[in-house]
């Protein structure tokens, strides 16, 4: 099987990630800061020394400040629904996630108001635009750092540069981006970053997280939920400190440890080089696509500003029939439909079909990209042929 949709899951993962997960609850597979004996403290340690390797890779000075979610998903709500309340004003863009655009929607009931942005036809939001949408109570300016539809990379850090005088908080969703693009929350001036770890970082599914910049205080973000956290157990009132006061209940451990090995493989590797890679090959998938009559790439054309998502449409087809055919007479795996972001889609002409992805990975080979092109133009070919 070719696999070309790490967009939504990395696949294969490093043999680490295997190794870890096969053992590490054998070993290891207490409970973390509910008890005192050794494997408590193992596990503990395990929980720990991700979040420190987490806060390395974001450049974050305070590993107390990576908060540990079931996902991107879940972090996102976290960092909406703790930071929003009865007036607020949002200010997002059309190119958002259902991660981000069903929460702010709900929110709509307790009489928070949304902007949302304006892209281009290659998927680019503008600084300018966000600066347009701004009103006084702006509380929270939310934004995808690079598209699950297209890989658009937008100008968070420039974005970031319009709020520095309005106050506003910046909600930054690093889906696309955490592991395969080198960044630091300094540098795009991120206040809120969420990140998955099943994707780019390598890791396990059920792991993700939200980091929180140091502008962000303990009164700024309201916990979404109430629980046990090992400590201050008399209280009837969520812990104050961090991390325990947004994560209530047991991590998932065994993942967290798993994502730390996989870590371990980023920074031995590097991201610049694994987001180099994953540029070299969608390069030569979308330069090999863009050859073939009735197929529209739907992808940036600057290969500065995109991350491996390369989203097309062929004539003739829907997208759901081709990515099946590819899968069925080509063992190819892609996604195919509206990727949980109708609005992007509908903003880059694409809907209410969607579009046919292909995300290559860390993994993923030259040949692959040859093949993949092939099969594609064989399919288009044909349908040109009954036309």
């Amino acid at each position: 099987m070719i696999y070309l949709d790490n967009a939504a899951t990395s696949w294969p993962k490093p043999e680490p990630v295997y190794e870890t997960l096969g053992s590490f609850l054998r070993e290891a597979g207490a409970n973390p800061g509910r008890s005192g004996h050794r494997m408590a403290v193992r596990a503990a340690a395990a929980v720990e020394g991700t979040r420190a390797a987490l806060a390395r890779l974001f450049g974050v000075d305070d590993p107390r400040r990576v908060i540990f979610a079931a996902n991107a998903t879940d972090a996102l709500n976290l960092a909406i629904k703790g930071i929003l309340s009865a007036g607020d004003h949002v200010v997002t863009t059309v190119m958002e996630h259902n991660s981000v655009r069903r929460p702010l929607r709900a929110l709509e009931v307790i009489g928070v108001s949304t902007t949302k942005v304006p892209a281009d036809a290659e998927g680019f939001v503008t600084p300018d635009a966000v600066r347009a949408a701004l009103q006084p109570n702006t509380r929270l300016v939310a934004i995808t750092h690079a598209s699950n539809v297209n890989g658009a990379i937008q100008p968070i850090a420039e974005i970031a540069e319009v709020l520095a005088d309005h106050g506003a908080f910046l909600l930054v969703d690093a889906a696309q981006t955490a592991g395969t693009l080198p960044f630091t929350l300094d540098e795009i001036g991120a206040d809120l970053l969420a990140f998955p770890g099943h994707k780019g970082l390598m890791g396990p599914p059920g792991t993700g997280g939200l980091i929180l910049g140091p502008r962000v205080e303990i009164d700024d973000l309201t916990p979404v939920r109430e629980g046990g956290t090992g400590g201050n157990s008399e209280e009837d009132f969520q812990p104050r400190s961090l991390p325990a006061r947004y994560e209530a209940g047991t991590v998932n451990t065994v993942g967290i440890a798993a994502l730390g090995a996989a870590l371990e493989v980023i920074a031995e590797t590097g991201v610049a080089a694994i987001g180099a890679h994953e540029r070299e090959m969608t390069t030569r998938l979308i330069e090999g696509l863009r050859e073939i009559p009735g197929v529209r790439v739907l992808s940036p054309s600057d290969p500065e500003r995109r991350v491996a998502v390369v989203s097309i449409t062929v004539d003739g087809w829907e997208p759901t029939d081709f990515g099946a055919a590819l899968d069925d007479a080509f063992q190819i795996a892609c996604r195919t439909g509206l990727h949980c972001a109708p609005e992007a889609c509908q903003a880059l002409g694409a809907f209410p079909g969607g579009t046919v992805r292909f995300s290559p990975g860390f993994f993923t080979t030259a040949d692959e990209i040859d093949r993949t092109i092939e099969a594609v133009r064989e399919l288009a070919k044909a349908s040109l042929q009954m036309v």
